[in-house]
């Protein structure tokens, strides 16, 4: 397994911008500067409700590729600021704070790649998007969460396949598909690994009728699976999802209670999605400091001053455009990361 050593982050602090005038002025900022603003569902509340779109990274990255808009502020982490880039080389693309990183896209370099590749002549490069432009300039095809499976299941089944970097999702992609000749990367996000079985089983066992919705990057995906064979938690009370995916299941839920295993940023959209629901996270901790890294201020600063422009070298990104492309076109229309 790769390890990733984590910088330390600070917490975001309280903003004392946030509210309607903030609001406000950024959407008057941003038709000013003909800005599209784009927030992920583990944002900061406020940054998710300003935002023209919130969602997932593939439903982002379909945006990031349509939107007629100029320039595009992406409030998330920075490789899908440089996703957008790659897909729309001739927009502005601004990140509120460039050092807003992913403890999963470094856990897999270039170089690391080239020489996994080099051991494994003929096989089929697979990336989670969560990946740096770099990485994905070595890739054959990119996938998100919710279009893995079916990105894999492309690929002819006597093809050897090199997964990377999240062993969780990898793991989750192999056991559905039953195929031996996938190899993962050990690579985990330090957030979602950090959800564990013991969690999941404890706030199960706590409220035995809700459902439990689990992003598959989680360390307690198997465990999930343990505990419904186990007769512990009923199987169809299992969801195994995206973020995307998740807000789709909300709205058509007819449950009363659901758990959720995923960065706790994912709440706030899932009870605008279904407030009849009682959503409640699995680890109430499980926050990414690099998510919330993106304050209201910085992106009033952003739109203010059109700074931390996000910057692709253009052959990396002629390189990576297929890749991103071809995970578009794959499988699910809805969910991603």
């Amino acid at each position: 397994m790769t390890v990733v050593d984590i910088p330390a982050v600070p917490s975001a602090p309280a903003s004392p911008v946030s509210g309607a005038q903030w609001a406000a002025e950024v959407r008057a900022l941003a038709e000013e500067r003909n800005a599209v603003i784009l927030a992920h569902n583990y944002q900061l509340p406020e940054i998710q409700d300003v935002a023209h779109h919130v969602g997932d990274s593939l439903y982002l990255s379909r945006i990031a590729a349509t939107a007629p808009e100029s320039t595009i502020v992406f409030c998330g982490v920075h490789f899908m600021a440089e996703t957008a880039k790659i897909l729309s080389p001739e927009k502005t693309v601004l990140i509120p704070d460039a050092a807003a990183g992913c403890s999963l896209a470094d856990s897999l370099t270039a170089d690391q790649l080239r020489a996994w590749k080099a051991e494994n002549p003929g096989a089929v490069v697979v990336s989670y998007v969560n990946t740096t432009a770099e990485v994905k300039a070595e890739t054959d095809i990119c996938c998100t969460s919710s279009n893995a499976v079916d990105v894999v299941a492309s690929i002819p089944a006597d093809t050897p396949v090199l997964f990377g970097p999240d062993q969780f999702l990898g793991a989750h992609v192999r056991r559905v598909l039953q195929r031996d000749n996938i190899q993962v990367w050990g690579g985990e996000c330090h957030v979602h690994a950090g959800i564990n079985g013991a969690q999941l089983a404890a706030t199960a066992e706590a409220d035995p009728e809700a459902d439990l919705y689990i992003h598959p990057e989680c360390g307690c995906a198997t465990s999930a699976l343990y505990l419904a064979t186990a007769g512990a938690v009923a199987p169809e009370r299992i969801k195994i999802l995206s973020t995307g995916d998740m807000v789709t299941a909300a709205k058509q839920s007819t449950s009363r209670s659901v758990l959720v295993a995923t960065e706790i940023g994912m709440i706030h959209q899932l009870r605008r999605a279904a407030p009849g629901i009682d959503f409640r996270p699995v680890n109430d901790r499980a926050s990414c400091s690099y998510m919330k890294m993106i304050t209201p201020e910085k992106v009033l600063r952003s739109l203010r001053e059109l700074r931390d422009e996000v910057v692709v070298d253009p052959q990396i990104a002629a390189r990576a455009r297929g890749a991103v492309e071809r995970m578009i076109a794959i499988g699910n229309s809805g969910g991603g990361e």
